[in-house]
This record gives structure tokens, sequence and C-alpha cells, in this order.
């Protein structure tokens, strides 16, 4: 896979490598937090040493986009998760309550292998020192992220989904003691979101436990979440307790609160405005409220790899 530089950055925007590639503290974090085990089968001890080390220059994926990446502190300080409030700053102020460990993942539906599996079970297999995903991803502003992950393919071929299983929804934990947002009724709770099983095989859709090479911050949808770049930030399900095959489209929450402005599909689109504001253009992260505005991308700059799951679609109807 391969994308364009984007010539808008400033070498003022950059990151520094050392920032970048500093993924010591990832493995360290992960095991005080119960994210992963401390003791490994001999199979998993050349990929996740029990030492809590890491190799400090980890593999950058292929196909990560050539734009710098925002600042950790950029993309933990402001954030969209209802469940720790409604305004930007909040969930880096109250997801602290957010207790992350023990942590397990129901699984149910059109799928050979159901039943409820911990943290443990879902990351042993995977390669999580090894890779950086650097990924374009939109919020209310667009902003470039090194997420620490696996594709979302890998996992669901491991519970042998059915041919009946068309769809994948996600529900995220809904605790009222935890989450001061869960008390509101600005949404329906718990939330929920919805892909396509297309959409979910795609190389590019994430289970995501990291990000610059640390521990996924509370705020940041701790202690696993998905990721998929070319869709609008809420479709990426945030603090996952449940993974549901099913045959029919599942309800996702902005689309029951609000389906004249949410649509199941979600895709980045420039051509579809929603309907209190254009989304021709959009805002880099970090620049301030100032910031020079440039064209939004097709697909969140993602079309040559993702265009093909949606022909035949009407993207204004389907949106």
């Amino acid at each position: 896979m391969r994308t364009k530089p984007d010539t808008r950055i400033k070498p003022s925007d950059i990151t520094p490598e050392a920032t970048f590639f500093n993924r010591r503290a990832l493995l360290k974090t992960a095991v005080a937090a119960g994210l992963v085990p401390s003791m490994m089968a001999t199979s998993d001890a050349a990929t996740i040493p029990a030492d809590g080390d890491f190799n400090p220059k980890p593999k950058k994926w292929a196909g990560s986009v050539t734009d710098t990446p925002n600042t950790l502190k950029d993309i933990s300080t402001y954030n969209n998760y209802y469940e720790f409030g409604t305004g930007k700053g909040d969930p880096a102020v109250n997801a602290h309550t957010l207790k992350t460990s023990p942590w397990s993942v129901q699984v149910s539906g059109e799928a050979g292998k159901t039943g409820t599996f911990t943290l443990e079970d879902i990351l042993k297999p995977h390669d999580l020192e090894e890779r950086i995903y650097r990924l374009r991803c939109v919020e209310a502003w667009s902003m470039v992220i090194p997420w620490v992950g696996f594709p979302l393919a890998d996992l669901i071929k491991r519970f042998e989904p059915t041919s009946q299983a068309k769809y994948v929804s996600f529900l995220t934990l809904a605790d009222r003691n935890q989450m001061p947002g869960v008390r509101t009724s600005v949404l329906e709770w718990p939330y929920r979101e919805g892909l396509t099983i297309e959409e979910a095989m795609h190389p590019l859709t994430l289970v995501t436990v990291g990000v610059y090479g640390k521990v996924l911050p509370n705020q940041n949808g701790a202690p696993i979440r998905i990721v998929v770049p070319w869709k609008y930030g809420f479709k990426s399900a945030k603090s996952i307790v449940r993974i549901h095959f099913t045959d029919k489209r599942p309800q996702t929450s902005w689309n029951m609160a609000a389906p004249q402005e949410y649509g199941f599909y979600s895709n980045v689109n420039p051509k579809v405005d929603h309907p209190r504001w254009s989304q021709a253009s959009e805002r880099k992260l970090g620049g301030g409220l100032f910031a020079a505005r440039a064209p939004t991308l097709m697909f969140n700059g993602y079309a040559d790899q993702v265009a093909s799951l949606y022909t035949g679609l009407d993207l204004a109807k389907n949106y």
C-alpha cells in the first residue's frame, strides 16, 4: 500500500524521531497494568520479552502515511469520549477513574468460537512491539497518530465467523461508577458501533492497544479499541467489552441519536456535508483555531485502498 506525501506539512510540525520510536515503556506499563501477561509461552518470548524490554527501533508498517504525526499531548488531551464528558478536554480530566485490569471481551453471534475472552487471550498471539501504524484519523480535526496494534482481521479469523456474519458490532463499557458521562442521557448507553464484515476484515482496520509506543491512555480508549482510519472518529469504538457477529445491520449510537446527521457508513467524504457544517475542508489538530484549512481527502486519503468496498453504493444516500 502506498500513499502520497502531504506537502502541506511544515518542518516545525515534525515530532522528534526519538520520541516516536521510544517504545520501551509499552511492555513495562502493559505488564504492570495487566494488558499482557508477564509470563509467556516459549513461542511468544521472542516477540514480547518477559523482562519488559522492547526493541528500541521497531519496524514501521510499510503502509504508514508519510505525514508528520501529532504529538502525544495533542492526541491525549483532545478527545471525543462522551462516557467521560462532552467537552474535548473532559476525557483527559475524568478518565483516570477507568479500571482497565482485569478486562474481558465477550464474543457472540454468528461465529464458530464464542464466549468470554480475557485481554491476555486476545493479545497473546500478536506481535505488538514489532509494528507501528502511522495513520491519518479524523475526530473534529484531522490528525496523524502512530498506533500500536494489529489488523482486526487477524482477531476475527480466530473466532471463525460463519457465512451469516455480514456485520460486526462493538459495544463499549458503560459503567456509571467509572464513567460520569454514562449518568447523563446525552446518548443511549452503552455506546455501540458497527462495520460490514468486509470493512472489519480490511487490513487498515486495527485492534489497537497502544499509541506512541505507550499503552493507550484511558481517554484514548484503553485498554482495547478499534481504529478505522477512513471513517470519522466515532466509528472507532473505544474500551470494547463485546464483539457480536450478525446477519443484520447493527444499530449504532450516533445514527440512533441523530439519523439525519449520522449514517451507518460515516466515511470521510468531502462531497457530503453534515447538515450543520461543510465537510469539504479540514484543519489539523495542534494548529489552533486559526490554523489554515486544507481540502478534505476522500476516504481520508485512503481511497486507493478502500474505495472498492463501496462499489455500486451511492455514498450520498449511504452517508
